[in-house]
């Protein structure tokens, strides 16, 4: 199994190679996405043991659930973000499907999705990736994407697309959209969103204000939490998961590359 080394604040993590990534000179990816950033090697601490995980076996479910991306040439962030978990998420049937591509419009040093100029939207992939989670009979089902700061409406039109075809082929799955900020296009999106919106919103945060022009150089921890606000007074009919102190909830996990959502309808 091959490896790739990404470092982030002074910490290497090593994590296997997407299954299905090949290196193209249109995307940036790992060491080439950071190298105008400078790590002094006195600086890296050593790897702690947990973040190494045993190889996937391509055997029984993993093999059927690879299969299956394969054949309808599906995109997913647990292949493009090298996420360690995707044997053991992968053998259980289930995945994270990334849409609109696989190269992002934004640079995050925590992120090993290639950076580059993305391609033009694939005009049958709302199709192919409904009949993926029929095939796999998916109670519940995660959609994320790459940035595109290239696309008028940040691709909320697109993920309304995926939403309508995956209701039209699995109508008992359960959709949640992981958006991304849709960078000065908020209320376009919105606006688009809201004529099928999904069962879950969920939107990364990712770290705390004062690491985001380090951590998320193209993003803002404001308009995060604009997202989030806007969203709720929009969509007011939608209803919101409300905590006990009746604040909107937020699906916290910590570390960058975890979420902090608002639940839908």
């Amino acid at each position: 199994m091959t490896t790739e080394t990404i470092r982030f604040r002074g910490v290497a993590l090593v994590l296997p190679q997407p299954l299905a990534v090949s290196s193209r000179p249109d995307q940036q990816r790992g060491s080439l996405k950071t190298k105008r950033d400078a790590t002094d090697p006195d600086d890296r601490l050593p790897k702690p043991d947990w973040i190494r995980v045993k190889a996937a076996i391509p055997t029984g479910r993993f093999r059927d659930t690879r299969d299956i991306v394969r054949d309808h040439r599906l995109v997913t962030v647990c292949e493009e973000a090298s996420c360690p978990n995707i044997g053991e998420c992968w053998s259980k049937g289930t995945a994270t499907f990334m849409v609109m591509g696989d190269k992002c419009t934004r640079r995050c040093r925590f992120c090993n999705v290639s950076t580059g100029r993305p391609d033009p939207l694939d005009q049958d992939e709302p199709e192919r990736l409904a009949r993926s989670i029929a095939l796999m009979k998916l109670k519940y089902v995660v959609l994320t994407s790459v940035d595109r700061d290239d696309l008028r409406d940040g691709g909320a039109g697109h993920s309304v697309q995926c939403i309508q075809r995956i209701r039209a082929l699995a109508p008992a799955t359960t959709i949640e959209i992981l958006t991304p900020d849709f960078g000065g296009r908020l209320d376009l999106a919105l606006d688009i969103l809201g004529t099928a919106p999904p069962d879950v919103l969920n939107h990364n945060i990712e770290t705390v204000p004062r690491l985001y022009k380090e951590a998320r150089p193209g993003a803002d921890f404001r308009n995060t939490l604009n997202l989030l606000q806007r969203c709720k007074a929009r969509h007011p009919r939608i209803p919101h998961q409300v905590r006990p102190d009746g604040r909107t909830g937020r699906d916290r996990r910590g570390g960058p590359g975890r979420a902090a959502g608002v639940a839908g309808p």
